[in-house]
């Protein structure tokens, strides 16, 4: 087809969670790979953490027994 391009879509430049410098459409929403790498090995390590709630007051006699 002519005209046709496998060029990615525009992204707004956002700042880097990790440095600030604007992000770079290849690393996206990092500004370089690098900066990817660290934010990998934060999730890896613990340093990062999706904060759990737990409950006791589940009704399990829903739930069929097998």
């Amino acid at each position: 087809m002519a005209g046709t391009t496998s060029q990615k879509p525009q992204r707004r430049m956002r700042p880097c969670p990790i440095c600030s410098k604007l992000s770079t459409p290849d690393d996206y929403p990092f500004c370089s790979d690098r900066c990817a790498k660290i934010d990998m090995n934060r999730w890896f390590t613990g340093s990062y953490s999706i904060p759990v709630v737990e409950t006791d007051d589940i009704d399990d006699s829903n739930i069929p027994d097998e």
